[in-house]
Order: structure tokens, then sequence, then C-alpha cells
């Protein structure tokens, strides 16, 4: 399965990539400059440690002093409680904050992606975006809790070690900087491979969420054509896949760590041998290299840390990059509109010489519409009859812009479209679609998503009563009954109805109805039907039909062929003068003649 993927790591920079989230951590930037330096100081305090360490050995020690042994012991105490409560005040200081970002992160996600037209939800995977808005923040948020912090603070804490083992004695102070080249070098390599590879497995952690959504969803039909061990088959090949990729990650760590601890190891042992020889020879006082050793010592986290930090910081810096890739894409444009006069020839829909092909099909590809011109009069009815494939849904999916189209335009009234607010536009058009889609939320919630905010109970009934779903009011809680995911506890003729419902609760000026009958049986058909003609007078509308029983609640029918409209009239005109209509309807016409 493809994974969408806009950067490569080669050409990417993970200064440049954590660099964009400075407008979420801008607002709480206080608290983590505090928290930043309350661990510096904590850091430092350790760093003391070894200096209270060299003046007991040199001093109460050597004197025989237990008194001062007493106040030494005192001291590093009181240093070890400062350390660990200032440690404790870091963390207590950056957790609500940034609980606080990865929200406002994870909303502004939700808000984009309810704004990005269809042809981008097309083409991404949702898995790919859930992982976004799941996984790729978490990251992000451990990244601005600890290795943000830490890069800097353990950064700081072996400057300051460093220089204070060189003032303790320069000999071993540059016998301990000896691996400083290897170990940077190493880093540098690691940083670069280990991007290509987490990039690959958050890309792949995307991929395998929408495999187990797929199968959740469409349990139904894994289930009733017994292919749960093909699904599971699919989601252990992505599963190896994915824990190959791990490994690889936990491969390059490991090798980094190696060198990292090997490496001062080895410097601090020799430091070690060195620093007890000068100390036998009288050229090195035993509490300068206790003191000097407790440093290196000190550091030693530090420096064992910076391959884990720099391996969290890559995985923070491509979670970055997915999700900014998101974000980074074109929402649909809230242009104002501009106001023509209504009335004359334009009233009601027309479609102007519009064309329309998809943006990732292929150049040479033609166009799935072409040269629409039809004209759907103010309180007309028309449907749109044609092959399988023809273009129809694509049409009405024009209407409300759904998709936009390539060339010509659509007025309402007289206002071209692309000039309306989405908003405005959705005001004035309602749409019901073939395959209709239900919220986990109460049957009077999902049916009001069509009206006004201030629309309530006397209009949920009326819409129900139009779509012939009154089996809404005998459900356990009525209206206040929850239809679960995809409304896939009702059947798909009373998914159907309510979407119907939802489509007329809100008494649009313009209804867009793709075959909006077709899961119902021939008895709610024609209620349902009869229900309509009253909504469908008071109204304008386009209404794909493949049915004759559907085809004759429209005025006029206009027939879509070869992504044009070949013919229009009433169905009886057609059927008489055209013989692809006739065709088209022939099989349901001589059912119905029955």
């Amino acid at each position: 399965m493809p994974t969408t993927r806009a950067t490569t790591t080669r050409d990417r920079s993970a200064v440049r990539s954590l660099l964009r989230l400075w407008p979420y951590v801008r607002p709480v930037r206080a608290r983590l400059f505090t928290a930043a330096f309350v661990a510096i100081v904590a850091s430092c305090a350790g760093l003391v440690i070894p200096l209270v360490l060299k003046w007991l050995v040199d001093g109460p020690v050597a004197d025989r002093d237990p008194a001062g042994v007493w106040l030494g012991a005192l001291f590093l105490l009181l240093l070890g409680l400062a350390e660990a409560l200032l440690f404790g005040l870091r963390r207590w200081l950056v957790a609500r904050p940034l609980a606080g970002v990865e929200a406002a992160m994870r909303a502004d996600l939700y808000r984009h992606l309810q704004r990005l037209p269809v042809a981008f939800h097309d083409r991404w995977a949702s898995g790919q975006l859930l992982s976004r808005g799941t996984t790729d923040l978490m990251l992000l948020r451990m990244f601005l809790a600890f290795p943000l912090t830490f890069l800097l603070v353990n950064g700081v804490t072996i400057l300051v070690g460093v220089i204070i083992m060189l003032v303790q004695d320069l000999t071993l102070g540059l016998v301990i900087l000896g691996p400083a080249v290897p170990v940077v070098v190493s880093c540098f390599v690691f940083e670069r491979r280990y991007a290509e590879v987490a990039r690959r497995a958050q890309d792949q952690v995307g991929d395998l969420t929408t495999v187990v959504e797929e199968g959740v969803l469409g349990i139904r039909i894994v289930k009733g054509f017994g292919r749960h061990r093909s699904q599971a088959r699919a989601f252990w090949e992505l599963s190896r896949t994915l824990r190959g990729t791990e490994l690889r990650k936990a491969r390059l760590l490991a090798t980094i760590l190696t060198v990292i601890v090997t490496l001062p190891e080895v410097a601090i042992g020799a430091a070690l041998v060195l620093g007890s020889v000068r100390v036998a020879d009288g050229d090195l006082s035993a509490g300068t290299l206790v003191a000097f050793l407790s440093t290196a010592l000190a550091l030693r986290w530090p420096v064992d840390s910076i391959g884990f930090l720099l391996a969290m910081s890559q995985e923070a810096a491509t979670a970055t990059e997915r999700y900014f890739e998101v974000m980074d894409a074109e929402p649909e444009t809230a242009t104002a509109p501009t106001r023509v006069s209504k009335g004359g020839p334009d009233r009601g829909i027309r479609f102007h010489a519009v064309g329309f092909r998809y943006p990732d099909a292929p150049a040479d590809s033609p166009p799935v519409l072409e040269h629409i011109d039809l004209h759907i009069r103010p309180g007309e009815s028309m449907a749109l009859v044609g092959a399988t494939g023809s273009g129809k849904t694509t049409l009405t999916a024009l209407i409300p812009r759904l998709h936009e189209v390539t060339s010509g335009r659509i007025t309402l009234d007289g206002v071209d479209i692309a000039t309306m607010s989405r908003q405005e536009l959705r005001a004035k058009v309602a749409v019901a679609f073939e395959e209709p889609t239900l919220f986990s939320a109460s049957v009077g919630e999902n049916v009001l998503m069509g009206a006004a905010d201030e629309a309530g109970t006397a209009e949920v009934n009326r819409a129900l009563a139009v779509a012939q779903a009154d089996f809404a009011h005998a459900l356990p809680q009525g209206t206040d009954t929850q239809v679960g995911e995809q409304g896939l506890s009702l059947s798909g003729g009373q998914r159907q109805r309510l979407a119907l419902a939802r489509a007329v609760v809100g008494r649009p000026e313009f209804l867009v109805l793709d075959d909006p009958l077709s899961a119902l049986d021939v008895h709610t058909e024609a209620a349902v039907e009869a229900a309509l003609r009253d909504v469908l007078a008071d109204t304008t509308a386009l209404i794909v039909a493949h049915r004759p029983s559907t085809v004759l609640l429209a005025d006029r029918v206009a027939l879509l062929s070869g992504g044009r409209i070949a013919a229009v009239g009433t169905h009886h005109e057609l059927l008489r003068d055209n013989a692809e209509y006739a065709h088209l309807m022939s099989g349901t016409e001589l059912e119905a003649a029955r």
C-alpha cells in the first residue's frame, strides 16, 4: 500500500522542520524557558558535588576531622535534595502547557481537515491522517517535554563539566576530551541515517492504521466472504515490514550508543590510570583526582543520552514534517460573494460550458465532463440519467463545490458559485448522496446537520415525515437514539431515509439528490416519492435517477452521455425520440409494466 510522502530526508533540515513548531510553543515559552533554566541549575548543582568531594578528601578526611566529614556529608545531602526538587519542578512546569500545545495542534489539524477539498481526501489514506493526529503529535509532545530541554541542558552541563575538569587538571582534561571528535562524527552520520528510517517507520504506521480502520469498518464484508485470513495476512505483512524498520532503528541506536558509551569509558579509564600514577608521584592530590573522576562520571549520563536524544529529535522532526504536509495543503478558499442581479434567464441552476477533470488525472486523459450546458429553471426538478460511469455523481458534486469546475461556470439565480463563500453556498444547497453516511450521534443530531443552528424538534419531525423515516420514533429512545458508527445499527433503507431527511430539513432553495431512493423497497419508495413531490414543488432540484419511478418525480430529464449532455426533455419525449435513453430505461420500464 503506497504512503503519501512529500518530503525526502536528504533535502531537509531537522532544525528547520522543528522551528515550525514555534507558533504553537510561543504562548507557553515563558514556562518552557523557566523549566530549561531550572533544569540547568539542577544539573549544575550536581557538578558542585565533585567539588565538595575534593574539599572533603583533601580537608576533613586528610585531617581526620569528624565534624568536617559530617558537614561535607550534609552539603552533599542538601545538593542531592536540591537537584531532585529542581528536576521535579521542571516536570511540573512543562506538563500542563505541553498538553495544551498538543491539544491545540490536534484541534488545528482537525479543523484544517474539514476545510480541505474532497480531492485531497480522495488522495490520502485515512490511516495516514489518523496517525498524524495521534502518534505524530504524541512524539512532538514528548520531544518538547524532554529532548528539547535536555539537548540544551546536557550541552550546558557538558560544557561546564569540561571547564571544571580542565581547571582542575589540564592534562587529564585533554585525555577526557580525546573521544570528542569521533563521537561528533558518529552522531552526524547517525542523524542522517536515522532520519530516513524514522520517516519510513512513521509512514508505515499510517499504512497499518489504514488497514486496521478498513478492517473494522468493513467487518461485515470480511466475515460475510470469509476473508478474515487474507485480512490477517495483509495485516501481518505490514506488521512484519514495520517490525523490520523498527529493528533497523534499534540497530542504528545501538551502534551510536556503543560508540558514545565505549569511547568516554575508555577515556575515563585512561584518566584514572594516569591520575593514579601522578597521585603516587605526588604531582596530583587525591582530592583533585576524586573530584576530576566524579565530574567525569557525572557527565556520563549527559554524554550517554546524546544518542537517544538525537533519535527522539529526528522522530520529532519527521513527525513535524508529516504534520505540516497536511497543514500546508491548500484549503477551500472562502471568497466574498459577488452580487449580480437576480432574475432573467439565469435564474435557477445553470451550467455554462462546464468542464471537469480530476486534479490527479493523467494529462492526456479525456475530461470527465466536457462543455456541459444545462439550465434548471426556478422551481423545476430535473432528473439526470446516464450509464454507469458517465459522470452523474461528479456533476452533482460540482454544485456544492465538493469539486471545483475545471472550465466554465455554474450559477445559482445568476450568482457564480465560485464567487460565493462556501458557507453561503451550502446554506442554499442541500445534498443527499447515494451512499448515506451517518455519524456516531443520535438520529435527531444526524438529521439536524442539514439545518440551521436554531432548528429543533419540529423541523426534525417534519423532515422524518417527508423521508418516510417515522421508524425513528419507534427506536428505544426515539430520535435521541444513538445510531452507532456509520449508522450500521440501521438497515440500508433506514440510513438512506435519514440521509434524505437531513437534506430536506433545512428547506433548501436548491436540492441535489444522488439516487436517493436506491435502497428502498417498492412500497416505501412510493410513499417517499409522494412526500417528495410536495418538497420539490418549493425548490429547484437536480435528481440523479436510474429508475422510471424516480425519473417521473422530475419535470424534465437530462441525458448525460460521454461526459456531455446528449438530450433534454420530458421522460416520455426522450423515451420516444432517444434510443440511448430508451435503452437505459428499458429493463426497469418492462418490469414496471408487468
